[in-house]
């Protein structure tokens, strides 16, 4: 096991084939600055260097998992250029977007342990991740209308395609917070556990033995899915299968199943 870095906006462990990252600005409620992407990414780099890390899970130091942007960061003193200074769209351009693709692309699944409230940007992230597990008393917060904004880092799409249009639409237009139980009910998140973190842990674990490439090629099929005829998605699901077909993976789980022992995945 890895020893975390101590002082950074981003910790990193490893836990035998599991990636542990959590984000760490608890005074801050972990919101991003941009140094704070940075690290993210930089850790990311180092979780996909080791060939050994075939599951990564997210969480957030302290009482929080994120609270989206740091608006401390934003330059809205008075003065000439005000707008222009204040403008979202660059930090949205040059963080929040490639941290979005960033997690959506890497090679490996990615757990969030949502430990405390994920608001803005935040609750995109955990949206982000390919399965989301909260605490009890965590909660979603879709906080742009009270700022006069919109709902970014992939937070339109991923309400819509969480939640359908009703509820993602009055989420987005109230602000108002909404409940770990009820995120789950709804299909925003997976579970709701007493320790969101040893869940995720543990479901890191399970996923970290089994096929990584066949599980990343399954999150891009079902996220893309919806932009495709079912015509196109046969023929997506065939190509797939093909290029899957010729892993070390399918022809352990096949041999496995035939020889009735346990498969020895090697995420190859």
């Amino acid at each position: 096991m890895n020893a975390p870095a101590a002082g950074t906006t981003v910790r990193y462990e490893e836990r035998g084939a599991v990636a542990l990252v959590t984000l760490n600005r608890p005074e801050a409620l972990n919101s991003f600055t941009r140094q704070m992407h940075r690290d993210l990414w930089s850790v990311l780099d180092r979780a996909e260097a080791n060939p050994h890390i075939r599951a990564l899970v997210l969480t957030g130091a302290g009482r929080g998992f994120c609270a989206g942007a740091d608006l401390a960061e934003f330059d809205f003193e008075p003065g000439p250029d005000l707008v222009q200074r204040a403008d979202p769209g660059p930090v949205i351009d040059q963080a929040f977007n490639p941290t979005a693709r960033r997690i959506q692309s890497l090679r490996m699944p990615v757990i969030a342990a949502v430990n405390g409230v994920a608001a803005g940007a935040g609750a995109s992230l955990a949206m982000t991740c390919d399965i989301a597990i909260a605490a009890p008393g965590a909660s979603f917060i879709q906080a742009f209308s009270k700022i006069g904004l919109i709902p970014d880092a992939g937070g339109s799409w991923f309400l819509v395609e969480r939640l359908g249009l009703a509820r993602a639409m009055a989420l987005a237009m109230t602000g108002d917070k909404l409940p770990a139980a009820q995120a789950k009910e709804w299909g925003m998140i997976w579970d709701v556990q007493d320790d969101p973190l040893a869940a995720a842990l543990a479901m890191a674990e399970k996923l970290a033995t089994m096929p990584t490439q066949a599980l990343v090629a399954t999150r891009a099929l079902l996220r893309d899915a919806g932009k495709r005829t079912l015509n196109e998605q046969l023929d997506v699901e065939r190509d797939t299968q093909s290029a899957l077909g010729r892993t070390h993976d399918y022809i352990e789980g096949v041999m496995a199943f035939r020889q009735k022992r346990p498969a020895q995945f090697k995420g190859a």
